[in-house]
């Protein structure tokens, strides 16, 4: 069998060797079945089983109210830029956003298409290095949408922000359910399954009913909300798989104790590596100091040629994705929830020992 590396991945990501083996067994045969998890009719009874986990799951770990649907949609969540304000932006209204990074810029784009979008704060004067604090929200605001982490920047609120709107839409698509969370501040939440949830191709969308219903009937099916909560996920061939594994993973993050617990094994992750960084003569973290991401830890030399030796030598040495995103540069350790402490320990010691090579 052919050695695992660490996977320092921003999408798709590492996913737990548990959850990997499970899955294994299964693509055979989904228990005494016969046939293999992807093999499964999305109507039959063993799948209709594991969708119903999987929803179940989702709704204990997170405390989701009963006023809430839990969809599993496609399309990524960079669909969703487009199916929000479709769905909720009427022409002569207004949507806040904050634009913390390149994809909040394109969800503003799509949704422009649609209504008129107020930025009501922005970081991009710092090239996308903090969390705004000082935003200037809209009075009338249909919902206020934000992104929760930013892979490419390394910024993450460390709070969920207090806004004028009682909708408040958010993207957590590179954090969700690697800390605890309160969905009743929110009126939908999403997020593409790639990062902490499974594999690429599945979109988590959390979302209040009151909003389904009012949506609109004259968009195309399946682009309304109530077309999916009406038909649990299933008005046509859902991406199975990509269920099935969440669900195994919604059952890993209970075993491990939760959200809460999951939570403070990221931050000692996270914790670990910044500490370096802090006191590396050659190693800079690039965001500041309030807004660090747990999730994407991002840094730099200084020098595009020695980043890119680190790079070729860090791979070499079994560290897998850690060249930063291709419009910045540099480094980037991304630390889901799936991946090992031992790891961040490694790079930490390969780091140090690259340190001292250069003098």
């Amino acid at each position: 069998m052919t050695k695992r590396v660490y996977n320092f991945s921003a999408g798709p990501a590492v996913l737990p060797v548990e959850v990997l083996e499970e899955a294994r067994e299964n693509l055979l045969s989904l228990g005494d079945t016969g046939v293999g998890i992807m093999e499964h009719s999305h109507r039959g009874k063993a799948f209709v089983a594991v969708y119903e986990e999987a929803v179940s799951l989702c709704r204990e770990l997170a405390a989701i109210p009963d006023n809430y649907h839990v969809l599993f949609l496609q399309g990524g969540a960079s669909s969703q830029f487009f199916m929000l304000p479709m769905n909720f932006l009427p022409k002569d209204g207004t949507a806040d956003y904050l634009v913390t990074g390149s994809w909040a810029k394109k969800a503003v784009a799509e949704a422009q298409r649609f209504g008129n979008v107020h930025v009501a704060g922005s970081s991009q004067d710092r090239n996308f290095c903090y969390i705004p604090s000082d935003c200037s929200y809209s009075d009338d605001a249909v919902y206020t949408h934000y992104m929760s982490n930013n892979t490419i920047f390394g910024t993450q609120f460390a709070t969920v922000p207090d806004v004028a709107c009682k909708t408040l839409v958010c993207d957590m698509s590179s954090d969700i359910f690697s800390r605890p969370i309160d969905v009743s501040k929110f009126g939908v939440i999403y997020a593409g399954a790639q990062k902490n949830l499974g594999p690429s191709g599945v979109t988590l969308v959390i979302i209040r009913d009151d909003l389904v219903q009012q949506g609109p009937t004259d968009i195309p099916t399946m682009l309304q909300y109530r077309t999916h909560a009406d038909n649990d996920s299933m008005f046509n061939t859902p991406p199975t798989f990509g269920i099935y594994i969440m669900g195994l993973i919604f059952k890993w993050i209970k075993a491990r104790g939760g959200l809460a617990a999951v939570g403070e094994q990221n931050r000692d992750k996270a914790g670990k590596l910044y500490t370096y960084l802090d006191h590396s003569r050659l190693f800079n973290g690039t965001a500041d100091l309030e807004s660090r991401s747990q999730m994407n830890v991002t840094f730099v030399t200084g020098d595009a040629n020695l980043d890119a030796k680190f790079i070729s030598q860090s791979e070499a040495a079994g560290f897998s994705g850690l060249k930063g995103h291709r419009s910045v540069g540099g480094m980037r350790a991304s630390l889901y929830n799936a991946f090992p402490t031992d790891g961040v320990d490694a790079l930490i010691e390969f780091m140090k020992r690259f340190e001292a090579e250069q003098g």
